[in-house]
Formats: C-alpha cells, sequence, structure tokens
C-alpha cells in the first residue's frame, strides 16, 4: 500500500475541524479548552497519519481522540478550579455559553461519561448511532442504551415531564 499524500490529513483538517471544536465545547464548556482539544485531535492525527489513513473514517479517529481527552481536561479544569477557590476564595466561570444552551450543557455534562459522551456525539455533532458507536468503539446497541439513560436523566434534570422515545436513528 502506497503511503496517502499529506493534502489528505490537510484536507481533513479543513472539512472536519469546526465540527470537531463544536464536539469538543459541548463536552468541556470551554471555548480555549476546545480549540485545544481539537488541535492535540489533529497533531495526533498528524503524528499517527500512516496508520489513521487507512482507517475507513480518520475523522471518527479525530472525534474518539476529542471526546477521550475531553474526560482528561475536565477533571483537570475541575482540580484547577478546586484549587483556585481554595486560593483565592472565589471560582471564575469559564465564558458563558448563550442561556438557552447553557442549562442544557450543564446538564449532560453532569451525565456519567459515556451517555454524556452519546449524547453530544448524536444530538450535537449529528451523528447516526451506527457513526456514534464507531467513534465510541462500542455497538450501535450501547450506544442506543446510552442515548435512552441519557435522555432521561436530561428530561428529569431539566424538569421535562415526558420525552419521545422514538426509535434512534
Amino acid at each position: 500500500m502506497t503511503t496517502p499524500a499529506r493534502g489528505d490529513l490537510d484536507d481533513l483538517y479543513r472539512r472536519e475541524y469546526r465540527s470537531v471544536v463544536a464536539l469538543a465545547y459541548g463536552l468541556s464548556g470551554s471555548r480555549t479548552g476546545a480549540e485545544e482539544l481539537a488541535q492535540e485531535a489533529f497533531l495526533e492525527a498528524h503524528r499517527a497519519w500512516d496508520r489513521v489513513s487507512t482507517y475507513d473514517d480518520p475523522a471518527a479517529w479525530v472525534r474518539r481522540v476529542v471526546v477521550n481527552r475531553s474526560v482528561s481536561q475536565v477533571r483537570r479544569r475541575l482540580a484547577e478550579a478546586r484549587a483556585l477557590t481554595r486560593v483565592m476564595g472565589r471560582r471564575e466561570l469559564p465564558a458563558a455559553l448563550p442561556a438557552s444552551d447553557a442549562e442544557f450543557w450543564r446538564a449532560v455534562r453532569r451525565l456519567p461519561r459515556r451517555p454524556a459522551q452519546a449524547v453530544a456525539l448524536h444530538y450535537f455533532d449529528d451523528l447516526s448511532v451506527a457513526d456514534v458507536a464507531a467513534v465510541l468503539e462500542i455497538s450501535p446497541d450501547t450506544v442506543k442504551v446510552h442515548l435512552h439513560r441519557g435522555r432521561r436523566a436530561l428530561a428529569e434534570a431539566l424538569g421535562l415531564n415526558t420525552i419521545d422515545d422514538e426509535e434512534d436513528r
């Protein structure tokens, strides 16, 4: 097999960067953190391009890196915020989301890790259940379970009486 052209990664970057940053923003709640996550994911893709370029969907691999690293970044940010609170006696909040979105994304970030990731990928990044499964490296049925649990928890957290249990895409 021949080594893919360097331009393939450039094309992937141009095509996917905005949506990868948006995904990272949904998971982290931080604009600068989202950009850092996306840049780190594409840098990792660059380093492993000989391998990543052979995958059926290199963009899914980049998203998986973002999802996995977002967990570490959120933990690190929480630890930093706790330390700053102790030192300064008050906590600085990251840049605010629009009011209509902030409550929802706070509730998403309170979900367990996998349901939060599945919800963000499916509803924010508009990926199908099969695509979410590929990004998270789990079965489509497991994605459906995480989406169901996530929707139930979000409905409860947001005070919604009913949710639509229609078949997932």
